[in-house]
């Protein structure tokens, strides 16, 4: 049984792609006499931390200590990142400014609890070699507490495979576990990171094979263990749950209760958050697997990129127990 309070005591390290997603709401009535799409009045906007910054809210969601690595722009979206962080309560020191890598932003537009269009500004390419050395600089001294080391990659040039290297070096010194949730095509790059947690479009593309059946999908989870040398690895299916794959055992399906989808942006950085808080706290594989999967069921159940809350997650897994 995983005790939700034990969260409190859990010190989280997260590295990764920070981003601004940004909302516009509003109402559509018509159609465009321009154009066969909708004419959206926009009553509201607002903005969240996005990417690696999801993952940050999902753990102080919690009550989780975390500490931020990654970069941010000079322009506006940078400023933000820095500004929501500090309001999380969160140090920025971690945080490297590049004035030619602005920020991530992805602009949803919502119209009665429906996404009708997204815009990504953004430029990918890699850090360069400066920030690749105070990055890793600033790691040294952040290892030094921590439970668990979780990589968001959104494939913006952050998480590059020498940074990712750097990282499993420290993480065997300091044995602590480090979980990925990947999103470039080469997997190679996490090899023998503790747990990866693709989604199922990830792992078919990684595996090289269409996956359009529990078989197909059992032979891509051992192939990709084997082709990145894994002891686990955890793949999301949607409203289908999730397949855990351990060295030495089957794999193992956890389906997801019937609920209403709203939104899935974010659930994937809600079922590593929640994985990793039960492993931290000491449970097995399983039941923080089971954890995550309960936990992504909450957000998904709410439009935008959100948290659940420390009573939904209580009622939730009651619920599941039931």
């Amino acid at each position: 049984m995983i005790d939700i309070d034990d969260f409190k005591k859990v010190k989280v390290l997260v590295v990764g792609d920070l981003m601004i997603d940004e909302y516009l709401w509003g109402s559509v009535d018509r159609v465009s006499p321009e154009a066969p799409v909708p004419v959206v009045c926009v009553q509201k906007e607002s903005q969240a931390l996005g990417g690696a910054g999801n993952v940050i809210n999902n753990l102080v969601a919690m009550g989780t200590k975390v500490q931020a690595i990654g970069t941010a722009g000079t322009g506006k979206s940078g400023q933000m990142i820095f500004e929501k962080l500090e309001e999380l309560g969160i140090k920025t020191d971690g945080i490297i400014s590049e004035p030619d890598r602005p920020t991530t932003r992805k602009t949803r537009v919502i119209a009665s609890n429906q996404q009708v269009l997204r815009i990504d500004k953004e430029i990918k390419k890699d850090i360069n070699t400066d920030t690749f050395e105070k990055l890793t600089k600033i790691l040294e001294t952040k290892f030094s507490g921590v439970d668990l080391v979780i990589l968001s990659d959104y494939d913006k040039g952050l998480i590059t495979k020498n940074l990712v290297k750097h990282i499993l070096r420290l993480a065997k010194k300091h044995k602590i576990l480090i979980l990925a949730d990947p999103k470039s095509l080469d997997f190679c790059k996490y090899e023998k990171v503790s747990i990866l947690t693709p989604n199922k479009k990830e792992a078919s593309l990684a595996a090289n094979m269409d996956i359009k059946s529990q078989k197909d999908l059992f032979s891509a989870g051992q192939k990709i263990m084997n082709k990145v040398k894994l002891e686990k690895l955890l793949i999301t299916c949607g409203k289908d749950g999730m397949v855990l794959f351990e060295k030495g055992t089957d794999p193992y399906t956890i389906e997801s209760k019937a609920r209403q989808v709203f939104d899935v942006s974010g659930a994937g950085d809600t079922v590593i958050s929640f994985l990793g808080l039960g492993l931290a706290t000491g449970a097995t594989f399983k039941d923080s697997a089971i954890l995550a999967n309960v936990a992504a069921g909450i957000v998904v159940a709410k439009v935008g990129t959100a948290t659940a809350s420390v009573d939904e997650l209580q009622k939730a897994l009651a619920n599941n127990q039931s």
